[in-house]
């Protein structure tokens, strides 16, 4: 492993995720599942806040209109929420996912350059294949239509999106694969393929990026670092980190250089540092964020 990561804010998440890089605000978002909470760091003052939920958090992605973001929360219902100093403001709802998956729970999402949403839900238990990935576009009236784009995972992971646009990754961590799937001109995926497989001493695959030159940057789930893989899914190279349940990551800052990472702390007591958020020096420049509802600017 050529570099290792560095420990930015220790701030013992039980399950860091879902990390969003926000240009308006200079600043890194990411979410604790298990701790209900919405963390925040800022790039250039390292000022560091935190608000906690009702109902949890598994993603968040802004509003591309600027009004807040976009939250899919453990309940399954995606919706619009504002952060404001000590409170969280709930908008309005966006869509209701699986209304009758009583075992399930949403996990992860990222929205494309074309303003959908892409998500996935899992079971909670971790345990059944009975999660799928979804698509939501927005219908113009605050709302989102959904349509079912694949199913039969146990804990749907990912997903990421290469720099044209054309394809998309998608994991099923308790199978320890990640899928390609080619994303047609409606948003239907088409020619699902093993990308990657990770093996048991790799750990298992979470949450992941592209960068700007088509590699996918994936986290290793008791795996201890996160790791470049070229467009073709062989391995390029590793960042090594002091914790073993790296969950996932995002490329940040004004020139898209620098590389955040979440982690966790369930069930890792005696590592002083899981559950922090880490950084490194990737060497390659990530993508731009995008917003649900319009084209990236």
């Amino acid at each position: 492993m050529a570099q290792e990561a560095r420990c930015v804010w220790q701030v013992r998440a039980l399950l860091g995720e879902g990390p969003l890089w926000s240009p308006r605000q200079d600043a890194v978002y990411f979410v604790d599942i298990r701790g209900s909470r919405i963390l925040r760091r800022g790039l250039s003052d390292g000022s560091q806040a935190g608000w906690e939920l009702e109902d949890a958090a598994c993603w968040l992605v802004e509003s591309a209109d600027g009004d807040g973001f976009i939250a899919g929360l453990r309940s399954r219902r995606v919706v619009r929420l504002r952060l404001e100093p000590g409170q969280v403001t709930i908008t309005g709802e966006i869509a209701r996912i699986e209304p009758d998956g009583f075992g399930n729970r949403l996990n992860d999402g990222k929205a494309d350059a074309l303003g959908r949403l892409w998500i996935g839900s899992m079971d909670d238990a971790e345990e059944a294949p009975a999660g799928s990935f979804y698509r939501i576009d927005a219908d113009g009236a605050g709302g989102g239509s959904v349509t079912q784009v694949d199913t039969g995972y146990t804990v749907a992971n990912g997903p990421a999106l290469s720099p044209d646009g054309r394809t998309i990754y998608h994991t099923d961590s308790a199978a320890r694969t990640v899928y390609a799937f080619d994303i047609g001109a409606d948003g239907g995926l088409s020619g699902k393929r093993v990308h990657i497989r990770f093996t048991e001493a790799d750990g298992y695959p979470d949450g992941m990026t592209c960068d700007a030159e088509g590699g996918l940057w994936i986290a290793h789930w008791d795996g201890a670092r996160v790791s470049r893989f070229r467009p073709d899914g062989t391995l390029d190279r590793a960042v090594a980190l002091p914790v073993s349940r790296v969950t996932s990551c995002v490329f940040a800052g004004p020139d898209l250089d620098r590389l955040f990472i979440t982690t966790a702390a369930h069930g890792r007591d005696e590592e002083p540092l899981a559950g922090s958020l880490f950084e490194c020096d990737p060497g390659v420049r990530g993508l731009p964020p995008c917003g649900f509802g319009s084209l990236r600017s």
